[in-house]
């Protein structure tokens, strides 16, 4: 695979594109996860997706990861699924803490991954590596845009 700014800014509109689809899956997490953990988070438009999925693309070396992984789980697929289950898994997973961030929020990401994955059912016509791609874009970016009250907070361990 070769990328280039072209390429990278492909990738970017695929994925801006896929809000109808990512964004119903950040918002099914977002309250179950709120309802597992008695809390409420609010929900996410898709405008608050486009602006993060802007943002991720606005830091060149941050965007040509992104960009390389989307490539690879849009293009992945594998006779009968089931024997390429570990690399969509560990590619999903790895988008999703690059999409999030920094610490805690990578962690986090990584981990809704999974439970986004359980989410997210794809086409028949697609690639196995799609609903992966799709999980992975839920659980990245419903880290990064706002909701979470714990996020939104000072944190008690800040030093001064």
């Amino acid at each position: 695979m070769k990328l280039t700014a072209d390429r990278v800014a492909a990738e970017r509109d695929w994925i801006a594109a896929r809000a109808d689809r990512v964004v119903p899956v950040i918002n099914v997490v977002r309250d179950d996860l709120g309802e597992i953990f008695d809390t409420d988070v609010d929900p996410v438009t898709e405008a608050q997706y486009h602006e993060e999925v802007d943002a991720v693309f606005a830091d060149g070396d941050l965007a040509v990861n992104v960009a390389a992984m989307t490539a690879i789980l849009r293009d992945l697929d594998v006779e009968g699924d089931y024997p390429g289950f570990v690399v969509d898994e560990v590619l999903g997973r790895e988008l999703a803490g690059t999409i999030a961030g920094t610490q805690p929020l990578r962690t986090l990401g990584e981990a809704t991954f999974h439970y986004a994955d359980l989410q997210v059912h794809g086409d028949p016509e697609e690639n196995a590596g799609v609903d992966d791609l799709e999980a992975a874009l839920a659980a990245g970016f419903q880290e990064r845009i706002p909701g979470w009250n714990w996020t939104e907070r000072e944190s008690p361990f800040a030093l001064e």
